[in-house]
């Protein structure tokens, strides 16, 4: 049986923690270091940190300071943002990360993603799954970096994912919720999970531990990121 895990997803700029709201306003909300050492405290399962302007700015992760957050991480590391290459992929491992989160180069470059995971193991390489409700509240796969949707249905893009690309997890982040604190949306992760054979994580819209423990043990996520909750700890806090 997998475990069921918790872990935070912290956004990184460039230069400091951000929380966003549906992917907008970008609020500063500080520094990565002193966040980590926190989560070593509260020896939190896994911890995930994404530079959200990489990828925008069209430029390669920050090694150095990766290298900095990985050393001081005692968990678990996830990082995603800029990956482009399978040196970028190599360098990262190297300094201490554990999984690759990847999303823009799934859409550009899925063949470099296939040799990824030949060369790495799909253990190692998490495909983030943006996905965004259009006004009929139908959802589909967003592509942040050029801001448009995937033409594939949700049950198709997960098949390419998992046996196309090969990869060992996939994230499904509900850009519709993220920041807003309105709930996991339980009954569309259910549906997806019916469809994958790979661990899940579901993140956008967590608003309290019940709606954690439903998405965990009722809908059966294999693990829950928490954006809001693990930076401004209530509602109230936020914006």
């Amino acid at each position: 049986m997998v475990l069921k895990r918790i872990m935070p997803c912290l956004l990184y700029n460039g230069r400091g923690l951000v929380k966003t709201k549906m992917f907008s306003n970008p609020d500063y909300v500080g520094d990565p270091i002193n966040a980590i050492k926190i989560y070593n405290e509260k020896e939190v399962d896994e911890l995930i940190l994404i530079d959200i302007c990489a990828s925008k700015e069209n430029r390669e992760p920050k090694f150095d300071k990766i290298s900095e957050f990985a050393s001081e991480c005692f968990m678990p590391f996830t990082y995603g943002g800029g990956v482009k290459s399978l040196d970028h992929f190599k360098k990262l491992y190297a300094i201490g990360v554990e999984k690759v989160a990847i999303n823009t180069l799934i859409h550009n470059n899925p063949q470099l993603v296939k040799e990824a995971v030949s060369l790495f193991g799909s253990q190692a390489i998490i495909a983030v799954m943006d996905l965004k409700a259009d006004k009929q509240g139908k959802y589909q796969v967003y592509n942040y970096h050029n801001g448009k949707t995937d033409s594939r249905t949700l049950p198709d893009y997960l098949d390419f994912l998992q046996n196309e690309l090969g990869v060992g997890e996939i994230l499904i982040q509900n850009v519709s919720r993220e920041g807003t604190w309105s709930g996991f949306d339980h009954g569309l992760i259910k549906e997806l999970l019916g469809k994958t054979k790979v661990p899940v994580i579901s993140l956008g819209g967590a608003k309290n531990t019940d709606d954690i423990v439903r998405m965990l043990y009722d809908t059966g996520a294999d693990a829950a990121a928490i954006g809001s909750m693990a930076v401004y700890q209530k509602k109230t806090w936020a914006y």
